[in-house]
């Protein structure tokens, strides 16, 4: 899906963040440990050329980031949610927690990976909460770095492997030692420590 309208700021004036998110722009933003590399999770095009530029295959999924549970509410299939999960799984945020939740009808398998489930999370990292909220939706969030590489910790790591080929998002990462922890939300067991 693609949004062609204009994002107003305040009359009159456009937020080229915004902009640039739906007309395709990869960002590097701080999160809680690592520099993020991110888009629109509904602009297919965009997905391909993260997965391109970190050359990292489609099948793996990737992770949405959210300011709020709402902003996921498209991806995740919430009535599917196990009851005796649900505390477990809302109590963990905002937080560096990554859950495999059932994916809604929407969810792209480019984000999926063609998995039943869809990896989300909502981060309590100020300036990623800041982009979502002015996006109005989560975005694909995924280390910046090439696969196999150490993540950019910041924005000049990220610069010395990017380039100019992404839109740069001023901040400091956050005081965590390694990226969220990602777990199953059907039975909690941790798929990454």
């Amino acid at each position: 899906m693609h949004d062609d309208t204009p994002h107003v700021v305040n009359a009159g004036q456009t937020d080229p963040l915004v902009d640039g998110f739906f007309a395709g722009e990869l960002l590097v933003y701080p999160t809680e440990a690592v520099m993020g590399l991110g888009c629109d999770p509904d602009n297919e095009e965009a997905v391909m050329q993260l997965l391109a530029l970190k050359k990292r295959v489609v099948e793996k999924g990737l992770i949405l980031i959210a300011g709020t549970y709402s902003q996921l509410l498209p991806y995740v299939n919430d009535d599917a949610i196990r009851m005796d999960k649900r505390t477990e799984i809302f109590s963990s945020w905002p937080g560096a927690n990554t859950w495999l939740l059932p994916k809604s009808s929407r969810a792209p398998d480019w984000i999926t990976g063609g998995h039943p489930t869809v990896a989300v999370r909502v981060t309590g990292h100020p300036v990623v909460r800041d982009i979502c909220e002015r996006v109005g939706k989560p975005l694909v969030s995924t280390s910046a770095n090439l696969t196999g590489q150490p993540p950019a910790l910041t924005i000049d790591d990220a610069k010395a492997m990017f380039a100019d080929a992404v839109t740069y998002v001023p901040g400091e990462v956050g005081g965590n030692s390694k990226p969220s922890v990602i777990r199953d939300g059907n039975t909690g067991a941790m798929i990454r420590e």
